[in-house]
């Protein structure tokens, strides 16, 4: 079966570089394992970065020996739908990529706010400054 995204369209990608996805395939697909439900493709930003560090989720410092090189304001990342939920709540939503967040994110995240953050990424994903 094919992922979908919040549209119910097929689940485009999200980012390659750093390769993200709970599978590193570069998508928010998910499946059994995943049961942190890896589904939103964020953009993320330095206020989201702060925010998943004050609640225990380190986005920001490289983990070599799990070929992670941390993340930097503008990278593509697929986050769990409940830690972006809750940086939602505190005010501090990275912008959302709705065509790369797999339609479980919705088990969680309501559609009307994933939209409220939606945003189509830049050829420069470094410029979004939200």
């Amino acid at each position: 079966m094919t992922d979908r995204n919040v549209l119910g369209e097929r689940l485009e990608p999200c980012g390659t570089d750093p390769l993200t996805g709970f599978y590193r395939d570069g998508a928010c697909t998910s499946g059994p394992e995943d049961r942190g439900s890896h589904t939103v493709c964020a953009v993320v930003t330095q206020e989201f970065l702060q925010h998943q560090q004050s609640i225990g989720n380190d986005l920001s410092t490289p983990l070599p020996a799990y070929h992670f090189p941390g993340l930097v304001p503008g990278d593509r990342w697929c986050v769990t739908a409940s830690n972006w939920l809750r940086a939602h709540l505190d005010g501090v939503a990275a912008p959302v990529v709705l065509a790369s967040t797999n339609q479980l994110a919705l088990e969680i995240i309501p559609l009307a706010v994933l939209q409220e953050h939606g945003v189509d990424v830049p050829t420069d994903p470094g410029s979004l400054k939200a």
